[in-house]
């Protein structure tokens, strides 16, 4: 969780706003679905949840720290969007330990 917290520091991911990445940690014994992430997104549960490319979202140079970090200390590596506009994105991977760790940031759509 160290080097993942070092690569995200003072990142920002650049949308129609600016929004931090933030360390999240799940329960190893859930395996994300749509219910799941909605849940911890806290949207209704009709909202949509569009599954994608860790390596899709996080493309361009400023991301590369972290994806490599995501790709090299987590396995089953993959993102979620949430929503249409104001749009949270869970990008999660499963550690060593069994746990879901990864980065969570919003992208924003009008």
């Amino acid at each position: 969780m160290e080097k993942l917290s070092q690569a995200a520091a003072g990142l920002l991911f650049m949308s129609e706003s600016d929004y931090p990445f933030e360390l999240i940690q799940w329960d190893g014994r859930t395996e994300p679905s749509a219910v799941f992430i909605r849940n911890i997104a806290g949207e209704a549960k009709d909202c949509q949840v569009q599954k994608l490319e860790a390596e899709q979202f996080l493309n361009g140079g400023r991301y590369q720290k972290v994806l490599s970090t995501l790709l090299h200390e987590l396995s089953d590596l993959r993102a979620y969007k949430v929503g249409r506009i104001n749009m949270p994105v869970y990008v999660v991977g499963r550690s060593r330990e069994g746990s879901w760790l990864g980065v969570t940031t919003r992208v924003v759509k009008t």
